[in-house]
């Protein structure tokens, strides 16, 4: 139920939700039948795919079945995120992926060119899990909004997880190997595939909803595969609509508590801003599909790029 967004919204009350369980099922079951169990990365996305769905299907219960409105406590979701991300990092810090620069990030559309950030980098490898979790979790506001942007990011993941994993082709690219990085094209090819059977019913108007169940496990995934193929900065230009999702909401909140109620946008995520402007929800949502999938070229052209 979508009752934290435009009255037009309140018609949609009473469509199931949830339905991300039937996504992250696929998705485990594709998983263990076609993943090699002797990779890191196959238990390692597992692991993550297990926590976030956990935690969000807590709160979705809270709120369909205790008809607590607030759902599960902000801090408590948090905590299980901020735990999930230190375990996620703290196995990458033991065993880098490809076994240099290690606490460094690889600039887009340059060759070999590395930030390094020492210590620091552990800080913003679990902040950029904990974010991208949540940025899905923002963007879950209108019909096959969510569902349909993760699988231009997947693509794009999915893509360079292949490339990084084979020795010739990461050479030939100037990509960082990353032995073991081709079963996770596996699982994103899973993710795809159960997303857009997801879409057949949540496209508009939505027959089902993903819910937190799914939204925080998509984003999570995400932000993991980032990590692990070392393409920490590509995750704003594949993801852009997610970063400007959540940054609509900061601003927001922002301008509400320090200009004394005043608000930038009508109505925060942005597609609400967009909604209430006049744009049809499906509109709105096409154009930002439209948006991930410029974006997603411009994540695939920096390997001809650099």
């Amino acid at each position: 139920q979508r009752k934290d967004g435009p009255q037009s919204h309140l018609s949609k009350e009473g469509t199931p939700t949830m339905g991300g369980v039937l996504i992250v099922a696929a998705v485990a079951a594709s998983t263990l039948l076609w993943m090699r169990l002797d990779v890191r990365y196959t238990w390692l996305l597992l692991f993550v795919s297990a926590t976030l769905t956990a935690v969000g299907f807590w709160d979705d219960w809270l709120k369909l079945v205790r008809k607590d409105p607030k759902g599960a406590p902000s801090r408590a979701k948090f905590a299980v995120q901020i735990a999930t991300a230190l375990v996620v990092v703290g196995l990458l810090a033991v065993d880098p992926p490809s076994g240099e620069h290690q606490t460094a990030l690889l600039v887009p559309y340059m060759p070999n060119v590395w930030l390094e950030l020492g210590a620091l980098y552990y800080v913003l490898a679990v902040l950029l899990l904990v974010g991208s979790s949540n940025a899905v979790n923002l963007t879950d506001g209108l019909d096959g909004l969510a569902a349909g942007t993760t699988i231009f990011c997947a693509i794009a993941y999915g893509v360079f997880a292949y490339m990084s994993g084979h020795a010739k082709f990461s050479a030939y690219l100037l990509l960082p190997h990353v032995p073991g990085a081709g079963e996770i094209t596996v699982f994103l090819g899973a993710l795809i595939g159960a997303c857009l059977g997801f879409l057949w019913y949540n496209s508009y108007p939505a027959q089902v909803f993903m819910g937190d169940t799914s939204s925080l496990f998509l984003g999570g995934v995400i932000g993991t595969v980032a990590l692990c193929v070392k393409q920490e900065l590509l995750l704003p230009i594949v993801g852009g609509v997610f970063v400007v999702e959540t940054l609509s909401v900061i601003l927001q909140m922002g301008s509400y508590k320090l200009r004394g109620g005043k608000r930038i946008f009508r109505m925060a995520p942005i597609h609400h801003h967009f909604e209430l402007g006049g744009v049809a929800e499906p509109k709105v949502t096409v154009r930002f599909w439209i948006v991930s999938i410029v974006l997603m070229m411009a994540a695939l052209a920096s390997l001809k790029i650099r």
